[in-house]
């Protein structure tokens, strides 16, 4: 059985694989929390999360 994948930044176990942007410099996959914290630091600014499914009510 294969080891599960873990984050390049942390060494969790990653549930959910996330690609690092080529500009971050960073080689392998990233865990949920890092990509979030490495987004923040490369990408200032106020971040609003959407859910897409979210019933809208009409």
């Amino acid at each position: 059985m294969p080891d599960k994948v873990k984050c390049t930044v942390c060494g969790n176990p990653v549930s959910l694989r996330y690609e690092p942007m080529d500009e971050w410099g960073i080689k392998g996959p990233l865990c949920g929390k890092c990509y979030s914290q490495k987004i923040s630091e490369h990408y200032p600014g106020k971040h609003v999360r959407v859910s897409l499914y979210e019933k809208k009510e009409v």
